[in-house]
């Protein structure tokens, strides 16, 4: 079998209210960028990159003329001729790697008639289970409504997150307020809520002296880690030498030498694998047995999936004996997909991995087509901007958790 094609779509999905976190807000909607990968055999797969754009769909483009004749199977090559790692200061094109690796495993596994968790040894559970992930919320735009920005707001939110989807742990994205404002908001959550689990995430806003002096505050709390509240691994390092929560990341540990690093001088007690940052499947199934060897912790992380991402993470998940904490998603904020058939269904906080060939999943060429024209009228984004405050910067430290919109 020989790739004979590969095309990318750059398509946005609009979500229930816009989402705001330490690098600006997601403006309600997520842009991503599609590839689909055809062979002279009829079979054709998908993947999806963790964002994208117009920039993305022109390095899909140059891809092609590479990859074409390609076997699909030989992912060990793929690698190789995507992003060598032994050339990696002339390239960096991993999440590109990421969406043809996914792409290639759901051709092999349509070639084969398996799943892709058989590809990848045998599943070892049949469900994944998810955190709440609660963030700070902008009003929608058109209905007004979605707002999250008070206290009572937020557990509200996840008492309906909770009813709706069975969530029993909860994860609270910070970095958006003054830190003391977090604090009681996430202490709220752990009253509201007393048997379930609970993370924080700043997305490495504070500084090594506020992540200790937040840390000690939430020491008694039920928590299952403590997400990147500071840059850095020596900066994670510190924090971890005077806090007694475990840390985790998905930012400074996302690939095989920063892994070695971490094990070598330990700053990070649980790795967040995420199958588009580490560049696909394999590559975290690859981390997570290093993982198991030196008895970390693991969870599968969000970057903001679509359905496709969504189905490699279900994957991941089901493979992976020691996945000791629930997953990541931002899935249930977004108000629609492009699959057929809609959004994958949560039961009892968790979502069953898809049984078919491949990723099990069938894309709705309608949706894409729809969700592209929607991109082309609104295009792209300020990621780093938040438009209740366009003033802020996150790496400039004066006042910036002065926020008048904090209550009170």
């Amino acid at each position: 079998m020989k790739i004979t094609d590969i095309k990318a779509t750059t398509v946005t999905v609009p979500m229930e209210a816009p989402l705001r976190h330490s690098n600006g807000a997601h403006w309600g909607r997520f842009v991503r960028t599609l590839v689909e990968v055809e062979t002279d055999e009829g079979i054709s797969g998908w993947g999806e990159m963790g964002g994208g754009g117009e920039s993305a769909e022109l390095a899909f483009a140059g891809l092609k003329y590479y990859l074409t004749g390609h076997d699909p199977a030989h992912l060990e090559e793929l690698r190789f001729k995507i992003a060598n790692p032994t050339a990696s200061l002339y390239n960096n094109r991993t999440q590109l790697l990421a969406a043809i690796e996914f792409a290639c495993l759901d051709i092999i596994g349509k070639k084969t008639g398996q799943p892709v968790y058989n590809l990848l040894g045998g599943k070892v559970r049949d469900t994944v289970k998810f955190a709440s992930y609660l963030f700070f919320r902008l009003p929608d735009e058109k209905t007004g409504k979605g707002e999250v920005r008070t206290i009572d707001q937020l557990v509200a939110h996840c008492q309906e997150l909770k009813d709706k989807y069975g969530f029993t742990t909860h994860k609270l994205k910070g970095g958006v307020f003054n830190p003391d404002y977090e604090l009681e908001a996430y202490q709220a959550l752990a009253a509201a809520f007393p048997k379930d689990k609970l993370r924080y995430d700043p997305n490495a806003a504070l500084s090594v002296e506020e992540a200790i002096r937040f840390g000690h505050a939430i020491e008694n709390l039920n928590n299952d880690y403590f997400e990147d509240p500071t840059w850095g691994l020596n900066g994670m390092r510190r924090v971890r030498q005077s806090v007694r929560i475990p840390t985790a990341t998905n930012t400074v540990v996302i690939n095989f030498e920063q892994l070695a690093a971490n094990i070598l001088n330990p700053s990070i007690d649980v790795i967040l694998l995420d199958t588009t940052f580490w560049g696909g499947i394999r590559a975290c199934v690859k981390a997570a047995a290093v993982c198991e060897t030196f008895q970390l912790g693991m969870s599968v992380h969000s970057s903001g999936e679509l359905g496709i991402q969504l189905a490699t993470m279900l994957h991941l998940g089901a493979v992976v004996p020691g996945l000791s904490f629930a997953g990541d998603a931002h899935y249930h904020h977004l108000v629609d997909d492009i699959l057929v058939g809609g959004k994958f269904k949560y039961k009892n906080g968790a979502i069953a991995t898809p049984d078919g060939p491949g990723l099990g999943i069938t894309v709705d060429r309608g949706k894409v087509a729809q969700y592209a024209e929607l991109y082309k009228e609104l295009g792209g984004y300020p990621y780093d901007r938040d438009p209740a405050r366009p003033e802020w910067f996150p790496i400039i430290p004066n006042d910036r958790w002065a926020d008048p919109t904090i209550p009170g």
